[in-house]
């Protein structure tokens, strides 16, 4: 699982109101079409893609497939999440110059 292919995935916004509201709740095809207002091959066509990135999977039930995040996909983001955030946290905002190793000379 790669961060970047998620992101890019989730980075259509059809796509990540799709995923919240699977983070909401099972949902089917039709289910999202009407809570979206958009078409059924359209949320087919992204579930599809989704589906690939390995964010989310079906369980059949009778002529429908009700769909759900995968929860390693949503622990991956988060964890990744995490990082990036404790990364952040320890970026010196104090600095006043740039600690850039391209500097001519030996300014700092």
């Amino acid at each position: 699982m790669e961060l970047e292919t998620l992101l890019t995935v989730l980075g259509v916004p059809m796509r990540y109101r799709i995923f919240t509201a699977l983070l909401e709740r099972k949902h089917c095809v039709r289910s999202l079409s009407k809570k979206l207002n958009v078409s059924e091959s359209a949320i087919s066509q992204h579930l599809k893609i989704m589906r690939e990135a390995g964010l989310v999977y079906g369980e059949k039930y009778g002529y429908h497939t009700h769909y759900l995040p995968k929860q390693d996909a949503v622990d991956f983001l988060a964890q990744s999440f995490n990082c990036i955030r404790e990364q952040s946290l320890m970026v010196d905002r104090d600095m006043t110059v740039c600690q850039c190793e391209y500097r001519e000379g030996n300014e700092k």
